[in-house]
């Protein structure tokens, strides 16, 4: 210890005299340690604190500040008292010293033992013995951090200065222009103002020091090194701005010039701080300057173009009604609300009756805006504008200025969570009820499909309002939608209408049922379509059918619309010919619509898995028997399309059921696949030996049904048991290597891939995959046989399924696929495949299905087996070439964007070679990998650009639309290269560019004049 001691002096002396500062880290680390005290170390520093050299001074100061910015809690009371009175001197010693002496009073404030009266004693001479805004930036900054540090542990102390700390604190900041300082400051005056010290007769001097800064105008440097943006200062600076009501006759006249200024930022700063005011001040801060205010807001939302201005002055507009709108009415003075409002409807009513002249929609925003502030604001307004805007429609017999004067009128009467009425408060509309539903129902009966989605809309407003639609007038509703429904064809007033239905079904649930329901179900089945000349009957079926699921919204109404559906495809099943195959499929998608609703409703879910998924399944079971009794009675349900269309609907339902009923829906399946298990099913009537999955007896009506199973097992959670799943996988292996039927065999391969991806990982999982994969590569291996295609789809699949949950034998399985890209029958596929192994599958391995999906997958197979493409592509014969080139389009096309920019470059001259591929598909799958890359090019595209233009140019003829639409997108982003570059293309790419402007498509003209615009400006005077 002794000898440590001893170290000390020479410690000092090499810091002091030898000017090494590295020794400061010693002696912190000894004084950390215990080798010496702060005590001894200023015993130590006694000839450097006192020489008459400032120089050394300041090393001596320098020295025990270092030391104290890093000890600074183990010191005792009496010493931080010495400590303090000895900087507090120093303060006034040489220039040179100060930062030095700030740093170790900054370290000191910090301190727990921090003796009483110190704070106020360290300010005082902060304030008497500094000229803050002389000091560089960082002394700056350690007297506006020493306040705060005060301000948290001294508070009381500060506040018994008085105004004297608020007088101090505005000498120090003003003129402070650094924003990192500015951020500290805003910091202190906001405790200030909000803490409640004593501002006293220096109000006005700490608002005009701060306000000074108003409007923030600020750009940060390049890189933004300090991460300070503009929002950050407007946000702190605003946070003192409306602090507190006492600023309110500083800051209101200077927010209404601010106003007048031509710069936008300006502007919207502005009306963003007086939308801040609303919630501190009252009424009586405000009262002097409304009409000033309002003459500006009303000025701002007249005449600018811009739309942040506008909101901007909208939302001022709101706060201040609403901060109005809080003042107590006294028997003896007016209402500063209604007066203010007053004012607001004498500038704008009157433009609300003028629908065919542009201020009819700034003067409806303003009030609209004010109308949504309060419940009061709109009681007020709604009273004064709702019967002239009423009276001023029934006039009007144009259906534009209809139109426009029922989309103001959806303005006002939407309710904002501020205008709602409160409990026992009757809603402000409801004197217009009448009126509003005469006017809304006359716009349904309207010819204008604009006029009838704006009625829309309105309806599905009032309709959500509680009491707004007596009972008749919602049954006159129904009517009107209904009506619509069978005769309006338009696809907008489609979406309106089945909007509203669903909207209103949620609240008014008997209405359709006695009355919409029975109407679609009498319309979907009123004869044969496909009898008629026209598609219109198909389409109103159609339509028909599409609103029967958007009403679908309550168990009830679920229970009365799904058995129509059901209804529609029992007859399709028997194989009349009364449905099409369109209008079966849209039966599915409503059904798929209907089921998705199970995921948040558990009674919906019990009644499809008790009632709909049962039946579906007999239909399509029947259909398959029927067809394969008699190949002439064709049903749609044995249609691939309709079989598709049915998957999802049972997906999603298993997905979303609860355990026990997924438990006992899994074992109905597998037993129905199994061993023909048909107890389950309404109207059994089936044979009594039905092998779904036995090959040997296939026929394919029959086999397909493997989707069905698929959609089932493959969906529940991984905690529902699968019974006899081995059994199961067996028999699924055998259909899909041994099936003809590509759907049958493909389903089958999907159905085991989504097994295998969630069966726990174990012996029997390995045991699985050890038997279907010895059976895949023995028959891949056998050039004649007949089941290598149906081998390789059960491969692709599986290894999906493994690489998504990152399974050892993945790589295996993926070098499998990599190496049939030389076969010859198999090739073109396994170049194909690697698209479905990189993307999303809808129907199975997906998450809503509740597959084992591992994050980042993607990545992973691409680094794992990029290089070995590469290298099969350098290698292969050149006929094989193409087919590499397609493998890694596919691959690199399915990446995240992001990878996408940092992974392309190497692999550009494949990529470009790839564009010389014959195949469509190729050539747009590299061209919308290069597109993005294109915007933020890598340096290792320079040495490619003669290869990649001739390559972009060729393709702008290609015969494929979507292929000349990706090529011109490219050579629109190539002119964004640097000028130097790109310029010597110029001329060529104009010549060549010429002739798309002729295409026959309007979307390939479209963007052929985009792009030979942006290369016309390049290089020209007053171009880009």
């Amino acid at each position: 210890m002794a000898a440590e001691s001893a170290r000390l002096p020479g410690l000092v002396e090499e810091f002091v005299a030898g000017e090494v500062d590295s020794k400061a880290a010693d002696v912190t680390e000894g004084v950390k340690a215990g080798n010496f005290t702060i005590l001894e170390l200023v015993e130590a520093l006694g000839l450097s604190l006192t020489s008459s050299q400032p120089q050394t001074r300041g090393r001596g100061v320098q020295l025990l500040s270092q030391v104290l910015q890093e000890c600074y809690s183990g010191l005792s009371e009496k010493e931080v008292e010495v400590l303090i009175a000895f900087y507090e001197n120093r303060l006034k010693d040489h220039y040179a010293i100060t930062p030095h002496v700030l740093r170790g009073l900054k370290a000191l404030v910090k301190s727990t033992a921090l003796p009483p009266g110190s704070a106020v004693s360290i300010l005082k001479s902060l304030f008497q013995d500094i000229h803050v805004q002389s000091l560089m930036v960082a002394q700056r900054s350690c007297v506006y951090n020493m306040l705060i540090s005060l301000m948290e542990s001294r508070e009381g102390e500060l506040k018994g200065l008085g105004p004297d700390f608020v007088y101090g604190f505005v000498q120090a900041v003003d003129g402070e222009r650094d924003p990192r300082n500015l951020l500290l400051a805003f910091q202190i005056a906001r405790n200030i103002i909000h803490r409640g010290y004593d501002l006293s007769q220096f109000t006005e001097e700490l608002f005009e020091v701060m306000s000074c800064y108003f409007p923030i105008d600020f750009t940060p440097p390049p890189n933004n090194p300090h991460g300070i943006a503009e929002e950050d200062l407007i946000l702190a600076l605003r946070a003192v701005l409306t602090g507190t009501p006492r600023f309110a006759e500083f800051l209101l006249p200077l927010i209404i010039e601010k106003l007048d200024s031509d710069v936008q930022n300006a502007k919207v700063d502005s009306l963003q701080t007086l939308a801040a005011c609303g919630p501190v001040y009252g009424h009586r801060e405000l009262a002097d300057f409304l009409p000033g205010l309002w003459s500006s807001i009303r000025r701002e939302v007249f005449q600018t173009a811009s739309e942040r201005v506008e909101s901007a002055g909208l939302a001022a507009l709101t706060s201040l009604s609403a901060c109005l709108s809080r003042s107590v009415l006294t028997s003896d003075s007016e209402d500063p609300l209604q007066v203010f409002l007053e004012l607001v409807l004498k500038d704008c009513k009157h433009h609300l009756c003028e629908p065919d002249l542009k201020l009819v929609w700034p003067s409806a925003k303003l009030l609209q805006a004010a109308c949504g502030a309060s419940y009061r604001s709109s009681l007020l307004i709604t009273a004064t504008v709702l019967p002239a805007l009423l009276d001023e429609y029934s006039s009007r017999a144009q259906c534009a200025q209809r139109r426009t004067l029922l989309e103001v009128l959806h303005g006002f009467v939407q309710p904002t969570p501020s205008s709602l009425s409160a409990e026992g408060e009757e809603s402000v509309l409801l004197p217009f009820q009448k009126s509003l539903c005469s006017a809304v129902f006359s716009a349904l009966s309207e010819s204008s499909a604009g006029l009838q989605i704006t009625a829309i809309k309105v309806l599905i407003t009032l309709g959500e309002q509680p009491g707004l639609l007596s009972e008749s007038e919602v049954e006159t509703a129904v009517d009107h939608l209904t009506k619509l429904i069978l005769e309006e064809d338009d696809a907008q007033v489609s979406l309106a209408v089945a909007e509203c239905a669903g909207s209103l079904s949620r609240l008014h649930p008997s209405s359709f049922t006695s009355r919409l329901i029975p109407r679609l179900k009498d319309e979907i089945f009123s004869e044969p379509m496909v009898l008629r000349d026209d598609s219109a009957p198909s389409k109103t079926r159609q339509r028909c059918v599409s609103a029967l699921a958007s009403v679908s919204t309550l168990p009830g109404l679920v229970q009365e619309t799904a058995p129509v559906l059901l209804q529609v495809l029992s007859s399709a099943q028997r194989g009349s010919n009364s449905f099409s195959l369109e209008e079966v499929t849209s039966v599915c998608h409503s059904l798929q619509r209907i089921a998705n609703r199970a995921q948040g409703a558990e009674e919906i879910g019990k009644f499809f898995h008790d009632v709909i998924i049962p039946q579906l399944l007999g239909l399509a079971l029947q259909a398959a028997l029927q067809s394969q009794r008699s190949s002439d009675l064709s049903s749609a349900l044995t249609q691939e399309t309709v079989l598709s269309a049915l998957v999802p609907v049972i997906s999603s339902v298993c997905a979303a059921l609860q355990t026990d009923l997924a438990a006992q829906t899994a074992a109905q399946f597998v037993s129905l696949f199994l061993d023909g298990e048909t107890s389950f099913l309404p109207e059994n009537t089936y044979p009594s030996q039905i092998q779904l999955l036995k090959s040997e007896f296939e026929s394919w009506s029959q086999s397909q049904l493997v989707c069905l199973l698929m959609a089932c097992v493959c969906s529940f959670p991984h905690n529902v048991e699968i019974p006899e799943i081995d059994r199961l996988l067996g028999q699924l292996e055998d259909l899909s290597c041994t099936s003809t039927h590509p759907f049958s065999y493909t389903s089958a391969a999907k159905c085991f891939a989504g097994l295998i991806n969630k069966r726990a990982a174990g012996q029997a999982l390995d045991a699985a995959l050890e038997k279907t994969l010895k059976r895949i590569r023995e028959t891949l291996d056998c050039e004649s046989s007949a089941q290598r295609v149906q081998a390789f789809t059960l491969l692709v699949w599986v290894a999906k399924a493994l690489l998504l949950r990152y399974h050892p034998l993945s790589t295996a399985l993926s070098d499998k696929i990599f190496s049939l890209l030389r076969d010859p029958e198999l090739g073109s596929r396994a170049a194909d495949s690697l698209s479905l192994l990189m993307s999303d599958s809808s129907d199975v391995l997906n998450r809503s299905c509740h597959a084992d999906v591992r994050i980042m997958y993607r990545q992973r197979f691409f680094t794992e087996n990029s290089d070995k493409l590469v290298q099969g592509f350098n290698s292969a014969e050149q006929e094989k070439k193409s087919v590499y080139l397609k493998a890694l389009s596919h691959i690199v096309n399915n990446l995240p964007r992001q990878v996408q920019l940092t992974e392309l470059p190497p692999l550009l001259p494949l990529l470009l070679e790839a564009l010389l591929c014959p195949d469509d598909a190729v050539q747009l799958s590299v061209l919308s990998c290069l597109q993005p890359v294109l915007q933020d090019p890598p340096p290792a595209l320079s040495s490619q650009l003669e290869a990649l233009f001739s390559r972009l140019l060729s393709l702008t003829s290609s015969s494929a639309m979507n292929v000349r639409i990706a090529a011109l997108r490219c050579i629109h982003a190539l002119s964004r290269l640097p000028e130097h570059t790109v310029l010597p293309f110029r001329a060529r790419v104009l010549r060549v560019l010429a002739s798309p402007l002729d295409d026959k498509k309007r979307l390939v003209r479209k963007e052929a004049v985009s792009a030979r615009g942006e290369w016309f400006l390049l290089g020209s005077p007053g171009g880009r």
